[in-house]
């Protein structure tokens, strides 16, 4: 039960008003009741020495078990231990083979539009799976060669090497082991973080040109020549409308037919559970009646994959390090977009499933997989939206289903390959065009024309310069953009003006609650941001127009002309820097030539810990602490009454009364002779309430009905 009592930074209220002529018993005032805030010593501070906290972390360490160290380095061991073989096991096994049958089609789709042979999209599907089922720490995320990290390495690769080269492809898996490095590292040195300054309206942004400039790249297979493999929209338009005269319509009707059997079949997927089988069987059923179509017919206009190597992938280091420097950029974005988008579907699988998941030791699961497949002439994967969702919905329990998924396509590089050089190039394309058509997320923008046209803004300008500038120069300013945002919110934060909620002691924002009122001298004020450089300018400028600017139309109280008191409300001020304290100190003494006082209401032990070494706290006076903002009002109000009472010294500088006696002792004795601080709250200047009322009741808040 919280007590109130009188507060000990002010002995001398209760000894004024005793010595005045007349008692308080008298007219009903009542001495003001306020909590003691409790100020920190010197040495005091809420959280824990480096050392200790070192200490800590240590002694954690030491507390680990044998089988905790194992999991902390083999995630997959925490699903294998509670694993239910004959609950699990069957539902593992459909999920993997399902997602292994759509795993085998896209992968050499993928791998074309990366710009390799269809044969790396397969080795690329191979080891990674086998590693992140060890390694990674999510047991429904399905890993392996997606869209958007294809056209990265296509966009960037095209400008150093030809695709038909040698150098091209060493250059992609040597890109798998740079992208994989970084993974690592930040997972390590847990730095995942650091990706939760690229906001979703960018991401949003970013893969809907992306899967535009996706689908576009993919129409040299449906129109039958070839198009410029720019990722900018302009020079790929040109290129197609330059060569319509060489439209060859026997792969534009295939391709067409193999896209609306693809789309059907998704669609049939998601909008029936008992046909959501059919999502994908999709991408296999097209490599099938595509296969059979060229194997029957030999259409000669209609290009085929052509010969596939058949086996494993050998071991072999990955090389052409000397070009490692030029491709760190493209490392780092592909490391980006890769984090997003595996991060961010393994955790919503996961809150899915009832389990949590480390970000940062996916990231590790993710980089090692990179980093090994690049030994077996993988180029950069990561989790496949539309894969991870089949696994999802097909019931997968663990991990055991990525393992099935990767013995399908240790079968396909086993004794299928010879099958895979009838795939017609359409059909691959059709494969990619409808997986990618997913990624236009035009619902999104919509969503946020209604909801926040600031993120909007940023959607468009991300997705606009994505679409006409390229992808590299499209992410860099969406995410400027976006860091932009961040910080003119940081420098320009929200601040409001607060008021008394009728019949309560709460303070709430007088915007938001028309029916706060405020008190004639006072302002109140909360900050709702840490305080610190950049901010500070603009928080003193909002202070001093809150001084100026006094809107009387609802205010109560003593009918003042001008501010008095201005409290701040600082529960919301996390943090305070040195300059936010010089600040401060500028402010009191401004506001000191002006005769106005600043009271501070419930800081933080930080906050506080720090106004206390700076010297903040004595150079304001401690009795201008309070923990509560109406602890505030109740003393302010007293001292405006007084202030108005006394006419005589009214028009003298409280700065020039250091010499006379305790300001606090004579505000209290004038506050004796007038009304009592209950009728203050109205300003009406109405009689006093009944004595028998109870003590220990709010001054400020009045119980008639």
């Amino acid at each position: 039960m919280e007590i109130s009592y009188a507060s000990p930074s002010f002995y001398d209220l209760p000894a004024a008003a005793a010595a005045s002529t007349m008692p308080s018993s008298a007219t009903g005032a009542r001495p003001v009741r306020i909590i003691p805030l409790q100020h920190p010593t010197a040495t005091s501070s809420s959280s824990p020495p480096a050392n200790v906290a070192f200490a800590r972390w240590t002694a954690k360490l030491r507390r680990m078990t044998w089988l905790e160290w194992l999991e902390f380095f083999f995630p997959c061991l925490r699903w294998i231990r509670i694993y239910k073989w004959r609950e699990y096991f069957q539902v593992d096994l459909m999920a993997g083979i399902t997602v292994g049958v759509m795993l085998v089609p896209q992968s050499m789709s993928y791998a074309k539009l990366a710009g390799l042979e269809p044969i790396y999209g397969l080795y690329s599907g191979f080891v990674p799976i086998f590693v992140y089922a060890i390694f990674g720490s999510s047991r429904q995320l399905a890993v392996g060669p997606v869209a958007l990290v294809s056209l990265l390495v296509s966009n960037v690769l095209s400008g150093i090497a030809d695709p038909s080269s040698e150098l091209y492809t060493e250059l992609a898996i040597l890109l798998s082991l740079m992208v994989g490095i970084l993974e690592c590292i930040m997972g390590l040195l847990r730095l995942g973080w650091l990706i939760r300054f690229i906001s979703h309206s960018v991401i949003s942004g970013f893969t809907t040109s992306s899967a535009i400039v996706i689908g576009l790249s993919q129409a040299k297979y449906f129109l039958g020549y070839d198009v410029d493999g720019s990722s900018k929209i302009i020079p790929v338009v040109k290129s197609i409308i330059d060569g319509a005269d060489k439209f060859s319509w026997p792969p534009f009707v295939m391709g067409s037919i193999m896209l609306a059997i693809l789309l059907v079949m998704k669609h049939l997927g998601k909008s029936r559970k008992y046909l959501r089988f059919l999502r994908a069987a999709g991408p296999l059923t097209a490599v099938v009646l595509g296969t059979i179509f060229a194997k029957v017919f030999h259409p000669p206009s209609i290009s085929l994959v052509g010969d596939i190597p058949q086996g494993l992938p050998k071991f072999s280091v990955p090389k052409a390090f000397e070009y490692a420097q030029s491709l760190i950029p493209t490392a780092i974005l592909i490391t980006g977009v890769a984090i997003l988008e595996s991060v961010g579907i393994a955790k919503a699988l996961a809150a899915k499933n009832g389990y949590e998941l480390d970000s940062n030791q996916e990231l590790f699961g993710l980089g090692v997989s990179n980093v090994l497949g690049s030994f077996f002439s993988a180029y950069p994967t990561t989790g496949s939206f539309s894969r991870s969702a089949v696994n999802h919905e097909s019931g997968a329990k663990s991990g055991v289903s990525g393992i099935v998924s990767g013995i399908i396509m240790i079968c396909a590089l086993m004794f299928l390959t010879p099958l895979f050089e009838y795939i017609p190039q359409c059909t691959l394309a059709a494969i990619v065009i409808s997986a990618v058509i997913g990624l236009v997320d035009y619902e999104e923008a919509i969503f946020l024309w209604r909801v926040d046209k600031k993120d909007f803004i940023l959607w468009t300008i991300t997705s606009t310069t994505t679409l006409f500038l390229g992808i590299e120069i499209g992410v860099l300013v969406g995410v400027g953009v976006s860091l932009a945002f961040v910080i003119h919110e940081s420098a320009n934060p929200h601040i409001a003006v607060l008021g008394r909620l009728p019949g309560t002691t709460v303070y709430r924002n007088v915007k938001q609650y028309p029916e706060a009122y405020k008190y004639n001298g006072i302002v109140i004020v909360r900050v709702d941001a840490p305080i610190y450089f950049a901010n500070t300018s603009f928080i003193k400028d909002r202070l001093r127009e809150y001084e100026v600017h006094v809107d009387s139309s609802k205010s109560r109280g003593p009918e003042v002309e001008r501010i008095y008191f201005v409290i701040l409300e600082m529960a919301p001020v996390t943090y305070i820097d040195s300059s936010a304290v010089q600040a401060l100190k500028d402010l009191y003494q401004e506001y000191k030539l002006r005769d106005v006082q600043i009271a501070i209401s419930n800081p933080n032990p930080e906050v506080l810990l720090t106004l206390s070494k700076s010297g903040l706290v004595e150079l304001i006076g401690k009795e201008w602490y309070f923990v509560r903002v109406h602890d505030a009002v109740q003393v302010c109000l007293q001292h405006v009454q007084s202030l108005k009472a006394g006419s005589d010294s009214s028009h003298t500088p409280l700065s020039s009364l250091e010499d006379k006696p305790s300001l606090f002792a004579r505000l209290s004795k004038e506050r004796a002779e007038k009304f009592p601080v209950i009728d203050l709250e109205s300003g009406n200047g109405r009689p006093p309430l009944p004595k028998d009322i109870d003590s220990q009741l709010e001054p400020l808040l009045s119980k008639e009905r």
